[in-house]
């Protein structure tokens, strides 16, 4: 016995039906019942008979099909990353230069792979492994094991300069041919451990996390002003950051052509003392490199007299000339009150510090002794501090060591410190 559906003048109907055979022995079927239309039968009116039906058997309720859950593999974003992959080349480029009938793995869809996991996921090339598990990841090998992404990974490195050279010319249509603002900056990558290999890059420098020395190498970065990042680079930790700037300009000016170049860079990278030579290298091919670069403040003390005849406007921003570049400063009423108080804190602290080690002094000489240590003249501080103990005047008004004035210090406004930045 079983149920049936059947179709009449446009409707179904729900029909129990019952299989039999006939004198003949031959097969028959016959309706038992006719259950109503289909439309019409509702949960609330099927259960009672399916729970009659149940307790016939002597099943206490309506059993379900057992649901076995399987785990699925994620999809969505590696399709979406897999899409732009394509879009923007990066596959056709790295086949190209990693071209080579002598090797046995897919080398681009393995490095495609621990980029996805970069974005996804980022972990070690044994957690790439078990990340790719869990994601149906398009044109992959059907087997990959850990030395599979290692070999990828030489292979790399053995060919890293056809794989940018490749990769350069499929983001060049996405790159304005005049290219306006190039931004650079280089950040430090600790490293832990005391291995060494040769030519290693991994040297002692200082490290601008801890803002001490440590074992690291430099990275550098190129992008657009939009973000679009267009080469990174990797130098020995203890390079100096200026000797990196001319060889990452002479790259970006061979892989794109851009007629024209505003550099962006902070003190650290970029100086007046360089300038020259950058400029003559953009120049060699006709092109028109120019610079925004903060002022050193070593050189602060040259536009003492510059800055004395300067008068911002409402923004608090002024324009002048030095070192025959274009001088632009702004001055921030707000900070340049914060960074008095501080100043003035400090030396009315270094001033409350000499007035107690003069008074120690003074009542050494005459016999007194205190707790501690026993103050002495000896040595670059305390000879600092001895003319002031054969004064008469209080020791407020002792000649102390005291902070240089900063170059803010010498214009209308007593204790601004004006941002200086050079643009040509």
């Amino acid at each position: 016995m079983y149920t049936k559906i059947t179709r009449s003048g446009g409707r179904e109907y729900l029909q129990l039906v019952e299989g039999y055979r006939n004198e003949q022995g031959k097969v028959r079927h016959r309706v038992v019942a006719n259950l109503g239309r289909l439309e019409d039968l509702t949960p609330a009116k099927l259960d009672p008979l399916i729970g009659g039906l149940n307790r016939a058997l002597g099943r206490a309720e309506n059993p379900a099909f057992p649901v076995e859950i399987e785990s699925s593999k994620a999809y969505g974003n590696v399709f979406a990353l897999h899409e732009l992959w394509n879009d923007l080349g990066f596959g056709r480029a790295l086949g190209r230069a990693l071209r080579s009938g002598r090797r046995q793995i897919h080398v681009e869809a393995l490095v495609r792979a621990m980029v996805f996991n970069r974005m996804c996921d980022p972990t070690s090339k044994l957690g790439c492994l078990r990340w790719l598990d869990t994601v149906a990841m398009p044109d992959m090998p059907a087997k990959v094991e850990h030395h599979h992404l290692l070999r990828a990974m030489d292979a790399l490195m053995d060919n890293v300069d056809r794989v940018e050279a490749e990769l350069a010319k499929q983001i060049r249509p996405l790159v304005d041919q005049e290219l306006t603002v190039v931004f650079y900056d280089l950040t430090t990558v600790r490293i832990h451990g005391e291995g060494e290999v040769d030519d290693d890059i991994r040297a002692y420098g200082m490290n601008k996390e801890t803002g001490g020395i440590a074992r690291q190498f430099v990275l550098g970065v190129v992008q657009t002003a939009e973000g679009l990042p267009l080469m990174h680079t990797v130098h020995p930790g203890n390079v100096a950051e200026t000797k990196t700037l001319q060889a990452m300009l002479a790259t970006v000016l061979q892989r794109f052509p851009i007629e024209r170049v505003i550099l962006v860079a902070d003190r650290g990278l970029l100086s007046l003392d360089n300038i020259d030579a950058l400029t003559s290298l953009a120049e060699q091919d006709g092109r028109t490199l120019e610079f925004i670069l903060a002022v050193p403040a070593r050189r602060y003390k040259e536009l003492v007299e510059t800055f004395r005849d300067m008068a911002f406007d409402e923004d608090g921003v002024v324009e002048s000339r030095f070192s025959g570049h274009r001088l632009i400063v702004a001055h921030d009423t707000v900070r340049a009150a914060e960074q008095g108080d501080r100043r003035r804190a400090r030396i009315a602290e270094l001033e409350a510090m000499a007035e107690k080690m003069v008074g120690k002094l003074d009542a050494q000489d005459a016999g007194k002794t205190a707790k501690g240590r026993r103050a002495s003249d000896r040595g670059p501080t305390a000879a600092s501090l001895a003319p002031s103990r054969k004064q008469s005047s209080p020791a407020s008004s002792r000649p102390i060591s005291t902070p240089t004035a900063s170059a803010g210090a010498s214009m209308k406004t007593p204790s601004p410190r004006p941002s200086s930045s050079t643009a040509s």
